[in-house]
């Protein structure tokens, strides 16, 4: 009987990543699905409301835009791993920062 493949663990090699633009995000929504789960980022900007004009245009159109930027299906397996690695980003962000700070001292 034939033999399946052999799993072996290779590291990544993010080959290309840098010539990506890089977009500011802080909207983001999932929607789950029977195989995958729909991950949705954006990016919004607060209006600008100077007057009590501004306030009422803002009420009557009743939402602020989002402006995508990236739209992803993930496995839920696939939507776990996502979830370890920004928490290790996290994690590795707040230990710089505060590796920064105790240089300035």
């Amino acid at each position: 009987m034939p033999k399946g493949p052999e799993e072996i663990e290779l590291d990544q090699a993010w080959i290309g990543a840098e010539d990506l633009p890089v977009h500011f995000a802080n909207a983001f929504t999932g929607i789950p699905g029977p195989n995958a789960i729909f991950l949705n980022i954006g990016s919004q900007v607060p209006p600008e409301v100077t007057s009590q004009q501004d306030l009422e245009r803002l009420k009557e159109r009743g939402y602020i835009p989002v402006k995508p930027v990236a739209r992803l299906a993930l496995s839920p397996a696939g939507l776990d791993e996502l979830i370890e690695a920004l928490k290790t980003i996290r994690t590795n962000h707040r230990k710089l920062i505060k590796e920064l700070k105790g240089q300035q001292s």
